[in-house]
Order: structure tokens, then sequence, then C-alpha cells
């Protein structure tokens, strides 16, 4: 019995998933680039500006993660914390490079 809860878990949570990657593929399609007419130096500026404006009050810049993982994490945040979608885009590139 606990073996078939289990599997009617992990298909639960695979449906889940599927449907929210699918959701965020949207939503990733739909954001605005950062302007590529800036050179990196200036983007990475801009980022670390709109880094210390909108996140610097409560946190500090992490260590290193994975692109993948510090998107997760900005695209959380934004939501708490209001952030626009362009200071999104700059504050990832600054956290990535």
């Amino acid at each position: 019995m606990r073996f078939r809860l289990l599997i009617l878990m992990v298909f639960l949570a695979l449906a889940v998933f599927s449907g929210f990657a699918d959701s965020r593929k949207k939503e990733r399609a739909n954001l605005p680039a950062v302007s590529t007419h800036v050179d990196d130096g200036s983007v990475r500026i801009e980022g670390e500006r709109r880094f210390h404006a909108n996140c610097g009050r409560c946190h500090a810049a992490p260590q290193k993660f994975p692109p993948r993982v510090m998107a997760t994490v900005v695209r959380h945040m934004r939501v708490r914390a209001t952030i626009t979608d362009e200071d999104m885009r700059y504050i990832l590139r600054y956290l990535t490079q």
C-alpha cells in the first residue's frame, strides 16, 4: 500500500512540475531582454546598482551559485521585493557574471 502511495505521489509531482515548467517557459519568453547595445561592464555596474537598491537592504551579495539556481532565487525574491522584470534581468546578470 505504501509503495502505491509513493508511486502516486511521484506521478503527481511530475504532473505538477511539468505544468510548472511549461508556464515558466512561457513566462521567460515574455520577459524583456537586457539591452545588448550596452557593453558588459556597464551591464554589470547597472546590475550591481540595482542589486544594492533592491536586494542590498536585506542581503549581502551571495557566493557564486550556478546560474540556474540563481535565476530561481531571483524569481522568487522578485515577488517579495516587487522588483520589475528589467531589474530582475540586470540583477541576474550581475549575480551570474
